[in-house]
């Protein structure tokens, strides 16, 4: 302090800064570059292709097959999370009885919150692993209920193409759901029960409580939830590797694999692989930008 507070403030913040620029900025930086070469990622020649790699995008029907399986994820998977996330969250916070507290809860809320909060606790590749074994045609624990219910033949979920991307995508909402019960419900606790207690006298149900009350004063945190679970159903990389590696013929396959297989895989295309991550990321930057623009709304104050 004897020297001002400007060289303490800057002691504080350009090693962080310095940090974040070298192990983030810079790759991101490198990718942009690489994604005009050729480079095969093992050699040192690398020599400049132009805009070829993205003109060569814009024809790979490997490509557009996984973006068309994203984009089903990106109109799916927040829609669907949202919508049991905010079910759930007003049935463990305002689904008890009617009585003199008001509106309650049911019994065991928190219990139930651990419930569904539980697969926040597990890694991603342990969810991937264990749905992978549920999935299992021989002994699957799903196929056992259905044999166990009268199914002779119940398919094999992973490896038909017409199940297993939707597989995939219900293990995804299953994973994500109970983050956002708790999310929900912690926003729905900050409301005044007064104003719920004043629309039950009113004679409202509790669908339109939740139609009219909490959404609209629970849409910042809506939004902000939409635009995580829209960034997540862009990606879908680890799940989709684990349980089906895109397969089977590629009916599950998704741009994060796609990106991985061309510069890891037999090809080794470091310099393509750059270009899909490139267009990849100004396609989430402009899904986030377009997410915030239109769910804008006037912001509901509250007392």
């Amino acid at each position: 302090m004897r020297h001002g507070r400007l060289p303490l403030i800057l002691s504080f913040l350009l090693p962080p800064l310095a940090v974040y620029g070298i192990f983030v900025l810079s790759p991101y930086l490198q990718a942009f570059q690489i994604s005009t070469t050729d480079w095969l990622g093992y050699s040192a020649q690398a020599d400049q292709v132009g805009l070829a790699n993205f003109r060569t995008l814009l024809h790979d029907g490997y490509v557009w097959n996984a973006l068309k399986n994203n984009a089903i994820l990106l109109a799916v998977v927040p829609v669907v999370t949202i919508a049991l996330g905010l079910f759930f969250a007003s049935m463990l916070t305002m689904g008890g009885r009617k009585g003199r507290a008001g509106v309650t809860g049911v019994r065991g809320t928190s219990v139930y919150r651990l419930v569904y909060f539980f697969p926040q606790v597990l890694s991603v590749v342990i969810i991937a692993l264990l749905w992978k074994e549920i999935y299992s045609p021989t002994s699957g624990l799903l196929n056992g209920a259905l044999r166990a219910v009268g199914l002779a033949e119940p398919p094999a979920w992973l490896g038909d193409p017409r199940f297993a991307f939707w597989c995939v995508l219900a293990v995804m909402v299953w994973s994500n759901v109970g983050f956002y019960v708790v999310l929900f419900g912690a926003a729905m606790q900050a409301i005044p029960r007064d104003i719920y207690e004043a629309v039950l006298l009113d004679g409202a149900s509790r669908a339109t409580m939740l139609r009219k009350i909490t959404i609209p004063l629970l849409w910042d945190t809506i939004q902000v939830a939409w635009i995580y679970l829209a960034i997540a159903a862009l990606d879908g990389f680890i799940l989709v590797q684990l349980m089906t590696n895109g397969g089977p013929n590629f009916s599950s396959d998704v741009i994060g694999l796609r990106m991985y297989d061309t510069s890891f895989g037999s090809e080794n295309k470091f310099g393509y692989a750059s270009a899909i991550g490139v267009a990849m990321f100004f396609l989430t930057l402009s899904v986030a930008v377009l997410a915030l623009r239109t769910a804008r709304r006037d912001r509901i104050e509250y007392s």
